[in-house]
């Protein structure tokens, strides 16, 4: 027996499934894994978001209506390549991720790992350079760990090339606000990117400004293309 890492009852942690085909027991109980929503079905070919939640004049082809805004957008058009995202932002999500981030409860991110590397598996390839979003030092202090380092630690190798110049919280921001934002991050240091493919990790994609700024700083220092792999689509 085992507890939930995170509703904390016990459940037993040897199923069917890690028996005969994944091998490590899962860390959370049969309830609350299937409270989290994991995202499938008709994606949008550029952010992952699931197309049949969507009204259908919010769908053009393959794409939904954020995605055709940001491609018809000069400044912003090719600065990503693709996202993709495990999970749905339900309220049960919603309030995991509180505990999570803002409580200090970094074991958490366990809950989360085999399937964060089956999606990685699935869409991206491991030549690709992994690169977390980072937190600005002040928030890294009150928060006392980056979420995006830990996943992208669960993927391989990543390189924490890119620092964050500390501003309001992006959830605070209006679409518009984000996408307006100005000096969000740098390059740690000088560095020649060229030919590089490039995998960013983050926590959840809103609206996807805060990729795009990322992605174009990297864009900058030559690399070929920036994709991004997220635990949530909200």
């Amino acid at each position: 027996m085992a507890n939930c890492m995170i509703c904390f009852n016990s459940y037993s942690e040897v199923t069917w499934n890690s028996l005969f085909y994944y091998g490590d027991p899962t860390p959370l109980c049969a309830q609350c894994s299937h409270s989290l929503e994991r995202i499938k079905g008709k994606l949008c070919e550029d952010c992952g978001r699931p197309l049949e939640k969507l009204s259908e004049e919010y769908i053009f082809q393959d794409r939904c209506y954020d995605c055709v805004r940001w491609s018809e957008d000069p400044i912003w058009k090719d600065s990503l390549k693709t996202n993709r995202s495990v999970f749905t932002y339900n309220d049960f999500m919603k309030e995991i991720l509180s505990t999570y981030k803002f409580r200090g409860d970094h074991q958490l991110s366990l809950s989360f790992k085999k399937d964060l590397i089956q999606t990685y598996k699935q869409y991206f390839s491991t030549s690709m350079m992994i690169v977390p979003i980072p937190l600005s030092q002040e928030r890294l202090y009150e928060r006392g760990f980056n979420q995006s380092l830990v996943f992208a630690e669960f993927l391989g190798h990543p390189k924490e090339i890119l620092t964050r110049i500390h501003l309001e919280k992006q959830s605070k921001k209006s679409r518009e606000k984000r996408i307006e934002s100005d000096h969000v991050f740098k390059m740690k240091e000088e560095m020649d990117l060229k030919g590089s493919q490039i995998l960013l990790i983050d926590d959840i994609y809103t609206t996807g400004s805060t990729i795009r700024h990322a992605a174009q700083i990297l864009l900058s220092s030559g690399a070929e293309s920036v994709s991004s792999l997220t635990l949530v689509r909200s």
